[in-house]
């Protein structure tokens, strides 16, 4: 048990040096991604109002795996960005290794239109 708590204090470290360079606004919010062992969802996120702007989550898209889950909800959050009239986003991977199903949301919502 010990060490999954230093895997996931590991992981806290490095978001919270991640976060220290980052920062969203209305005109370019934060992509927020967080990942568990059986979803991963998406979040935009304007930092100065503190507001989520719009979030996505892997139980509401359909798909056969995780990759295609992921991939889904990256289209998805860049079809709601678009729809409120934002293009341009900072991704914050959350602490999480850009590999794998985060890689795989980052490709679906540059696909869907988004920029970072």
């Amino acid at each position: 048990m010990k060490s999954l708590n230093s895997k996931v204090a590991s992981r806290t470290r490095r978001h919270k040096r991640i976060r220290a360079k980052i920062s969203g606004t209305s005109d370019t919010p934060r992509l927020s991604v967080f990942k568990s062992n059986k979803h991963i969802s998406a979040q935009l996120i304007d930092d100065v109002n503190a507001k989520t702007i719009a979030s996505v989550h892997s139980r509401d898209v359909k798909g056969k795996g995780m990759m295609e889950k992921s991939t889904k909800v990256g289209e998805e959050i860049a079809k709601k960005a678009i729809a409120k009239n934002i293009d341009k986003v900072v991704f914050d991977r959350g602490g999480f290794i850009y590999t794998g199903n985060v890689k795989a949301l980052a490709d679906g919502a540059r696909a869907g239109g988004l920029k970072f």
